[in-house]
């Protein structure tokens, strides 16, 4: 046990040291080209201008250089505007997941370990060459013997422990810095953190992404314009994942998908609908749907892949949506404050006439144009980027649905310029409005409500008793907990400081006292004495003159 604790102090010593030599070199170099010297070296070498960067590029650059966690970190934190800038968050979305393929002979060996079984007795045909390479995993192609054309993906070697160490470093950091930082409690680095590792932590198991394929098969099993690929469960585990192989064309090519005669429209119409689908009506949703991850097929069918990222919406995040719809149909300033209010369950803000004056603000943008030619996913963009203008808290999720319908946007938009989204995103919305608000709901709720009152009028009585009779008795108890970060804390923790000062002050001028009268041959005891004497008449001095003051 000891070898191992031994083991891992060294590991996580080693990685910070690596951490420590990554930052310090960029933070030198963006030093350095500020200083007389290193403008000197740029005009002398012209080269030298290769190595000068912002201070957004430089920290990409140096979360790249970090490694697979601090990528997946940085990718999270460009959609967040609640924790750094536009101009950190537009450079932060270059962070790409790429990454050096291990060697092939040493993947096919981790695949063998994981099927506890030989490639050629699972696989009629298998492709050694490495198809892609991320930071997480690597992916193979091949034919399983029924048949079927397979994508294999494999998880790098340790790389678990790797991540896991690189997490233990950030809650370590972050706990320091919001010790010595107390204004960073105000955007929760901790509880990021601890989110960002909940979601790395379950990319990190496969058997979660092969559970995510089986829910949206479920969802669209009965939807032909969907296509989601089956994953053979009997072959998958934590480490490895097996899948149906999608053969499609990306929705980015353009040009192949008009040579070969595909409906544009139609295959916009196809994405917008599966995307909304999800979030209007399951609450659970693809959460990095670009076009890396789409794929269209024959009959205009849109096909998709990496289940790893998930959204999930709550019931208060579902009510939000409701809101926000019948808002946006209505142009109700007062309806989507009140939404945006329900998401960061806020009930009474003292701003609430300057938000909805703001999104009045954001309306009238498109005062000109009717509810079905407004960009739905923008004006929803606008408002969650108001509402952190008011420093109110969002939940997680709603950042990752922006970015899904705005890349829906994207998508429809790439395929077909003249397409509208909102006519597409209205009836879905109406559904959910009239799920979320149908008679049946609204009368639950009623009597949710009255149960309540009735649970309260039952029970007060007895509780209202039991406190009367301890307080009687004086057997009440009363728990206070004190932060530590609390002035109050502070204050006690100060007066506690000087009281035992002054008894420590005291005490030797009294026992300096009794020494000098017992035994006076001794020096010291005049000494403490006089010093003493000196500190107490400082110590009144200096109150003396602060209450004047």
């Amino acid at each position: 046990m000891k070898i191992f604790r031994i083991y891992t102090t060294w590991l996580q010593f080693s990685r910070a040291l690596q951490i420590i030599r990554v930052l310090t070199k960029h933070a030198f170099r963006e030093w350095f080209y500020r200083t007389k010297m290193g403008k000197r070296r740029l005009r002398r070498h012209p080269k030298a201008q290769l190595d000068v960067r912002t201070t957004p590029e430089r920290v990409r650059l140096t979360i790249e250089e970090l490694g697979p966690t601090y990528i997946k970190f940085g990718q999270i934190l460009a959609d967040r505007p609640d924790i750094i800038s536009e101009r950190f968050r537009i450079e932060l979305k270059k962070l790409q997941s790429k990454a050096i393929p291990i060697d092939d002979d040493t993947a096919v060996k981790l695949i063998e370990d994981e099927l506890n079984d030989s490639i050629d007795n699972v696989f009629a045909y298998f492709d050694h060459r490495c198809l892609a390479a991320a930071s997480i995993g690597q992916v193979y192609q091949g034919r399983l013997h029924t048949g079927e054309e397979v994508i294999v993906k494999i998880q790098r070697p340790h790389i678990i422990s790797k991540i896991k160490l690189d997490i233990y470093l950030m809650h370590f950091v972050a706990k320091q810095l919001v010790k010595n930082y107390p204004d960073l409690v105000a955007i929760n680095v901790l509880g990021f953190i601890s989110e960002f590792q909940d979601k790395i932590m379950k990319e990190l198991d496969y058997t979660v992404e092969a559970s995510n394929i089986k829910r949206f098969e479920f969802m669209f099993k009965n939807d032909p314009t969907v296509h989601i690929p089956a994953v053979h469960m009997e072959y998958s585990t934590r480490k490895l994942l097996i899948m149906e192989k999608i053969v499609g064309i990306t929705p980015d090519n353009i040009q192949r998908l008009k040579t070969e005669g595909y409906d544009l429209h139609q295959v916009a119409v196809n994405g917008a609908n599966a995307l909304l689908k999800m979030i209007l009506e399951e609450g659970f949703f693809h959460g990095d749907p670009h076009p890396g991850n789409l794929f269209v097929l024959p009959n205009n069918v849109v096909g998709f892949i990496d289940f790893g990222m998930v959204g999930v919406l709550r019931p208060r995040e579902m009510s939000f949506l409701a809101q926000f719809c019948m808002g946006f149909v209505r142009r109700d300033t007062r309806a989507i404050a009140s939404s945006l209010l329900t998401l960061c369950d806020v009930k009474f803000f003292d701003q609430t006439e300057d938000m909805e004056f703001q999104i009045d603000q954001i309306l009238k943008q498109y005062g000109h144009l009717t509810i079905e030619e407004i960009d739905f996913s923008k004006v929803m963009q606008d408002c969650i980027n108001l509402v952190v203008l008011f420093q109110l808290k969002i939940p997680s999720g709603i950042f990752m649905l922006a970015k899904s319908l705005a890349t829906l946007q994207k998508f429809a938009g790439n395929l077909d310029p003249d397409i509208a989204l909102t006519p597409i995103v209205l009836p879905y919305a109406k559904k959910l409005v009239l799920t979320r608000f149908s008679p049946r709901k609204v009368a639950a709720s009623i009597y949710d409500t009255a149960m309540d009152y009735v649970n309260l009028v039952n029970t007060l009585p007895s509780t209202v008793n039991e406190i009367l009779y301890k307080i009687k008795e004086g057997t009440m108890h009363h728990q206070v907990h004190i932060d530590e970060k609390n002035p109050v804390t502070r204050v006690l923790r100060n007066i506690g400081y000087r009281m035992v000062s002054a008894i420590l002050i005291i005490g030797v001028f009294v026992g300096s006292s009794i020494l000098i009268v017992n035994t006076p041959e001794r020096p010291y005891g005049k000494f403490a004495l006089y010093m003493s004497s000196c500190i107490i008449v400082f110590l009144l001095l200096k109150a003396l003159f602060a209450r004047k003051k």
